[in-house]
C-alpha cells in the first residue's frame, strides 16, 4: 500500500506560523488515515522554526528559484530565513525516499508547500504562479505533488501508482 505525505496542519496539527491548522474534513483523507497510508509532516518546524513565527514569503521567485540559489525565503520582519526552508525540504525528501512516497498532498500558497501559487514575497497578499521550497524540491525529484483543493485528482493519481 503506497504511503502519502501529507502536510501537518492539513492534519489538524497546530504548526502554522499562526499557531494554527489547516484542517482538512475529507472522506477521502480520514479513508486514508484509515488505511494508515498518511505521514503527516510539517518542513518549517522539523527545521527548527518556532510555532508561532514570523510569516515569510519567498522574495524574487518561487522554490525552484530558491532550491537554484537565485531567490531567497524573507520573513516580514525582514530575516532571511532560506536555509530553514531548504532544511525542511530536504527533510521532507528524506522521508519520502525512506517511505518510497510518490505522491504529496501540501497547504497551498504556503512558502514551503504550496504546489502550483504562493505569494509574491511582498507581504500583500498577492498570489503568483509558483511551488513552494519543499514542493519544487518533491516536484523536482518525481513525487506528485497536489493541495488540499485536489484530493480527487489526488485519488486517481494514487490509484493509477496502485496498478
Amino acid at each position: 500500500m503506497k504511503k502519502i505525505l501529507v502536510s501537518a496542519c492539513l492534519l489538524g496539527q497546530t504548526v502554522r506560523y499562526d499557531a494554527k491548522h489547516l484542517a482538512v474534513e475529507n472522506t477521502l483523507l480520514h479513508q486514508w488515515i484509515q488505511q494508515q497510508r498518511i505521514i503527516g509532516f510539517c518542513p518549517e518546524v522539523a527545521s527548527g522554526l518556532p510555532v508561532p513565527r514570523t510569516p515569510a514569503e519567498i522574495s524574487a521567485g518561487d522554490g525552484h528559484q530558491v532550491l537554484a540559489g537565485r531567490a531567497s525565503v524573507i520573513d516580514r520582519d525582514g530575516r532571511n530565513v532560506t536555509q530553514y526552508f531548504i532544511d525542511g525540504a530536504n527533510m521532507a525528501l528524506a522521508l519520502c525516499q525512506q517511505h518510497r512516497i510518490e505522491l504529496a498532498i501540501l497547504a497551498q500558497r504556503s512558502p514551503s508547500c504550496g504546489d502550483s501559487h504562493i505569494y509574491n514575497g511582498a507581504f500583500n497578499r498577492t498570489l503568483i504562479e509558483g511551488a513552494g521550497v519543499t514542493a519544487a524540491l518533491l516536484q523536482q525529484h518525481g513525487i506528485r505533488v497536489f493541495n488540499q483543493s485536489a484530493l480527487q485528482q489526488a485519488s486517481v493519481y494514487l490509484a493509477g501508482l496502485e496498478k
